[in-house]
């Protein structure tokens, strides 16, 4: 039997993968005043930088150590997780797969602001002119992720008999 360890890094080592492959095919192929309509009306594919954090917070601040500083966090939250994962065989599996999730998505994001300051955004969903942030793949990990620890904190726990 695979190790939980292993298959929980190795998802997250797919994360990474995908989210670069995807952010590379983006950045040769997409020009940032392409609009490539997947769904009209609804889903397109361009081609945007983020300098901020999430959904653009920080993207427009002229500050020196803005990448600094978010680059310190991010790494600190990723080795978080990784020691999180670390014992991945204690976790249940959706707790694991969160987690993985996570630290896959974080690790791309990461790569590209230590890289190039910048993270490569390219899903755009929208209805008329209401806008969902610009977002990749990263992101999605990171987002889906996050709603399985949440899900996983708000099922309810067998207790033991007799307790």
């Amino acid at each position: 039997m695979i190790d939980s360890r292993f298959k929980a890094y190795g998802l997250s080592a797919i994360i990474f993968a995908i989210d670069r492959l995807t952010k590379s095919f983006i950045e040769a192929h997409v020009s940032p005043f392409d609009v490539h309509p997947v769904i009209p009306g609804f889903f397109d594919i361009v081609h945007s930088q983020n300098r901020g954090v999430a959904f653009g917070l920080m993207n427009d601040s002229t500050s020196a150590w803005r990448t600094v500083v978010l680059i310190v966090f991010s790494a600190a939250a990723l080795l978080l997780v990784a020691g999180l994962l670390w014992k991945a065989s204690r976790l249940d599996r959706w707790t694991a797969a969160g987690l993985a999730l996570v630290l896959g998505g974080a690790a791309g994001n990461l790569f590209d602001r230590i890289l190039w300051g910048r993270v490569t955004d390219f899903l755009e969903f929208y209805i008329g002119d209401l806008h969902w942030p610009t977002f990749n793949v990263a992101d999605s990990c990171i987002v889906i992720g996050s709603a399985l620890l949440l899900l996983e904190l708000l099922r309810p726990k067998r207790q033991p008999a007799g307790a």
